[in-house]
């Protein structure tokens, strides 16, 4: 008889051998070239992270690159920015656009430099030869021109603040002609030459005004333009009811130390911005923006603007899918997501780490789905009760604040497999670095023997992993029941929606991407 512990009878199909190792040492699926690409376009940051560094990720993203065409990679960086909200990762793609195919740069250009920063970004990147070249060149430096005659006056002075490379420099850089005595008298104040102040756009003069008089109102000016000057509370108060709404955000714990909550209306208008729907929509706001506002907040700043970000939580998550047959979700907290969510940057890491995505990625999945299972793991499956009628935030920080270990990505599964549990979609939030698990008779990952098995019970479960920081390998390949997909803004959970009802093609998420005009 032959040996039942080599050729036991596995459930479900037939499981894909494993093609690479991921560098946690864990048996994966390779990515190809496309779909590596694809992950990257939504989340990479270009630092430093628990398992590469920014340099690693630099080279596998250029790497990547010359396995795809060039409207591919035009396609990727305008969803990264569009829908992303990236700003390295697409200003990178853009360079090397510029490099291998000066057309598709010129039809994606101002897609993707939809501002200074992704300019300056973009400009700096071409500048160190990292994407193979060290000039402009004749288009990047008409391009960098056409968007410099496309903005208004008042548009690019708001655009001035900024460096490395600033917005002087690039005047400098691609001399854009100026076609009115306004804008030349503005190019001069830019550079610090001389110039006509009689012809400075009025914006301009209000400034100026302002800095040597100190008298009136406020001008509507960039905030880091009225941070540099000594300012009283009315002036602080001033600047707060006119601020943006991510300046708002960012900046509550500054209004509150310069006492501008104290002015009359300035706590009820703060509130109503960080509240108002279509302010949030304009603004791209990310769930995890608010996590960290939220967590932040000075406690002197009013409970009422406090609890305008909770209920700011709400309209940001509105794109979280209510999923008929019943949810799933496995937030990652092993040791690995303990790490800032877009890696480590000198004098910029951010607060917001991966396991506070994951965590709010749960949280809001069970809000929208009452009957929603949350299952944290690391080593193995991580006991936590949360709290039905809890908000949001305060679920997420309950998830995230649990023990960490290895990573497990197959615990979550192997557990519901024990309970019988059925579900018709089960979403992994993870860095997908399994390595605590093997595989029973050496082919495929653990998880997708667990996967066979529990779709065994349930022939209608789609699966979908949810890569918080981007890589070339993933624990369950792609095919029709499952989606690998990267990223923490609400075009994830409109993909996982529409996965989930079955309305993406076979190569789902590179297919939304080769979707897009270019």
């Amino acid at each position: 008889m032959a040996n039942k512990n080599l050729f036991a009878s596995a459930p479900g199909k037939r499981i894909p051998a494993t093609t690479t190792v991921n560098v946690a040492g864990g048996r994966a699926y390779q990515f190809e070239p496309r779909q590596a690409l694809a992950q990257y376009a939504a989340t990479g940051c270009l630092n430093s992270t628990f398992y590469a560094s920014a340099e690693a990720q630099l080279d596998t993203v250029l790497t990547l690159c010359q396995g795809v065409s060039p409207k591919f990679i035009a396609q990727a960086a305008v969803y990264a920015r569009e829908h992303g909200h990236m700003k390295d990762l697409p200003a990178l793609l853009l360079a090397r656009l510029s490099a291998v195919d000066s057309k598709q740069l010129e039809r994606v250009f101002d897609r993707v430099c939809d501002n200074a920063r992704m300019v300056r970004n973009f400009v700096q990147i071409v500048r160190s030869g990292a994407a193979g070249r060290k000039s402009l060149g004749t288009v990047p430096k008409r391009l960098v021109q056409r968007w410099f005659d496309r903005r208004s006056d008042e548009q690019l002075f708001h655009a001035s603040v900024g460096q490395s490379p600033s917005l002087a420099d690039l005047v400098k850089m691609v001399h854009p002609r100026p076609s009115t005595p306004a804008r030349a008298a503005f190019y001069g104040w830019l550079l610090g030459r001389k110039h006509d102040a009689a012809a400075l756009p009025a914006c301009v003069q209000a400034f100026e005004r302002y800095k040597s008089e100190r008298q009136g109102p406020t001008p509507d000016v960039p905030f880091q333009m009225l941070t540099a000057l000594e300012l009283g509370t009315v002036a602080w108060a001033e600047i707060a009811r006119r601020a943006s709404w991510q300046m708002t955000r960012m900046n509550l714990n500054t209004f509150a130390r310069h006492s501008a909550f104290g002015e009359a209306g300035v706590t009820r208008a703060v509130a109503q911005r960080l509240r108002d729907h279509d302010e949030i929509r304009r603004a791209r706001v990310f769930p995890y923006q608010l996590l960290v506002a939220h967590s932040q907040v000075d406690e002197k700043v009013p409970a009422e603007v406090r609890d305008a970000l909770e209920a700011a939580m709400e309209i940001a998550i509105e794109n979280v899918p209510s999923i008929p047959g019943g949810v799933v979700v496995c937030p990652d907290v092993s040791g690995s997501m303990q790490t800032p969510v877009t890696g480590y940057r000198v004098g910029a890491t951010t607060a917001v780490r991966c396991v506070d995505v994951a965590a709010l990625v749960a949280a809001a999945f069970r809000r929208k789905n009452a009957d929603c299972k949350v299952l944290p793991f690391s080593d193995g499956v991580v006991p936590c009760a949360l709290g039905r009628n809890d908000t949001v935030l305060r679920n997420a920080k309950k998830l995230a604040s649990l023990p960490s270990g290895g990573t497990n990505c197959s615990a979550p599964l192997v557990a519901l497999n024990k309970e019988h549990f059925q579900a018709e979609l089960v979403v992994m939030v993870s860095d997908n670095m399994s390595w605590v698990d093997s595989a029973q008779g050496g082919r495929g990952t653990a998880t997708m023997q667990a996967w066979a098995h529990y779709k065994v019970r349930n022939p209608r479960a789609r699966l979908v992993c949810l890569d918080i920081q981007p890589g070339v390998s993933t624990q369950a390949e792609e095919c029709a029941d499952i989606l690998n997909v990267g990223g923490f803004s609400d075009a994830v959970f409109e993909i996982i929606a529409r996965f989930a009802q079955g309305e993406l093609a076979p190569d789902h998420w590179v297919g939304e991407i080769e979707k897009i005009e270019v």
